[in-house]
């Protein structure tokens, strides 16, 4: 049967998306602090790994247990900033999903910051 459409070789669909390695998340942001920290070599890289994993595919008991070794917390500060983390994302999928919303939340962050 033919394929239709990209076949199984397409970079297009090779579940990789060249921002992970740039992308500024919450979760980035905490496991290149804690990575710092604690002494760890790399934390950009280290991050840009697991960062995308965390929201794309979850991340694993082992995952976990890792990410806690190398930033010399607990599998509870990890799975902590894991949720923030995904606790943003969602927001920004429902404003992506409701435009008109992206307009209401600007305003109220310039309210927010002129006090």
């Amino acid at each position: 049967m033919p394929i239709i459409g990209p076949g199984p070789d397409d970079p297009e669909y090779d579940d990789y998306d060249p921002a992970w390695k740039t992308q500024d998340t919450p979760f980035r942001r905490w496991l290149v602090e804690k990575l710092t920290e604690a002494g760890f070599i790399g934390p950009e890289w280290v991050a840009s790994l697991y960062a995308p994993v965390n929201r794309y595919h979850g991340l694993s008991r082992e995952d976990l247990d890792l990410l806690a070794i190398a930033t010399r917390t607990t599998i509870d500060a990890v799975q902590a900033a894991h949720k923030a983390d995904l606790g943003q994302w969602a927001r920004e999928q429902e404003l992506r999903d409701h435009p008109d919303l992206a307009v209401l939340d600007a305003d109220l962050d310039r309210i927010r910051h002129r006090s």
